[in-house]
């Protein structure tokens, strides 16, 4: 069984090094892709220090759109989403994702931030299904069309496309956390960008997201 990892990431400079060390550390997975969406800072230059494969977009085009080059790359019996500014990710979280996945008791894990920080706990505890930590089974995602298209509203139409399947199951992920926009950009930028990310899911909610 071949597993994968893909991380979009946007201006991540500071925290997607520490994310791909630990996914080098594993064993069960084979490989770690980077999509860099279009960076200003020096995202790609920390991700090539290490192993990994890398693309680069030329301009930031969107989460979306980031997933959909890594996914168009990838060959994998099972993929793990992750973020690009998780804050204390460790082996045992990448274990909680995957490991239903491998005993084939779910088709998709959704992985929600436990005991981190209290804003982005509370922020899952609310929408944990919009939780960018995932593992899917490669045979599932590729029948997600679109995603390109979808922004911020990626989750929102794996979540449609999973919505009649038994087979997903949420994990706590204890500790972990990540970097919100408003640290990331300051608070008037980041009020924006977070005004888009909902604009994208609100469009993806009310959208079909897989060909029939």
């Amino acid at each position: 069984m071949i597993i994968k990892a893909l991380i979009p990431a946007y201006n991540e400079e500071k925290t997607i090094g520490d994310i791909i060390d630990v996914l080098n550390s594993i064993s069960l997975i084979d490989e770690v892709i980077v999509v860099d969406d279009g960076s200003q800072d020096n995202t790609y230059r920390e991700a090539d220090k290490r192993k990994t494969r890398i693309y680069k977009l030329d301009v930031n085009k969107g989460k979306g759109a980031a997933l959909q080059k890594g996914i168009s790359e990838i060959e994998t019996d099972i993929i793990v989403l992750l973020d690009g500014d998780l804050i204390g990710l460790n082996k045992q979280h990448i274990y909680k994702l995957i490991n239903p996945l491998i005993s084939d008791e779910a088709d998709m894990t959704i992985g929600v931030f436990k005991n981190g920080r209290g804003l982005t706990d509370l922020a899952q505890i609310v929408s944990p299904k919009l939780s960018g930590q995932r593992a899917i089974k490669m045979s599932e995602l590729l029948k997600v069309k679109n995603l390109a298209d979808r922004g911020f509203g990626v989750e929102v139409a794996l979540n449609k496309h999973f919505k009649d399947n038994k087979r997903v199951k949420k994990v706590d992920l204890k500790n972990l956390t990540h970097v919100m926009k408003e640290e990331k950009i300051g608070f008037i930028k980041g009020v924006k960008a977070r005004s888009k990310m909902y604009l994208d899911i609100l469009k993806t909610i009310f959208s079909n997201i897989t060909d029939k």
